[in-house]
């Protein structure tokens, strides 16, 4: 995967470690990986799949996360 490309600080340090990373900028797909292990696998999703995901995270369907 590529290097993080943001200013912010990584979210696992805002929410206690729980987060993921995903590697932007790839044509028609969105690299995911457990930030805890950057040497470790990596799903891959379509840019729909993950954009319907995220769309139902904000909109609250998997509850508190």
């Amino acid at each position: 995967m590529t290097e993080r490309r943001s200013a912010a600080p990584p979210a696992h340090r805002r929410n206690g470690g729980e987060c993921i990373e995903v590697a932007p900028g790839l044509p028609g797909i969105v690299p995911v990986r457990d930030s805890k292990d950057p040497s470790g696998p990596a799903l891959v999703f379509s840019g729909d799949a993950f954009a319907a995901f995220v769309s139902s995270v904000r909109a609250g369907e998997f509850g508190d996360v």
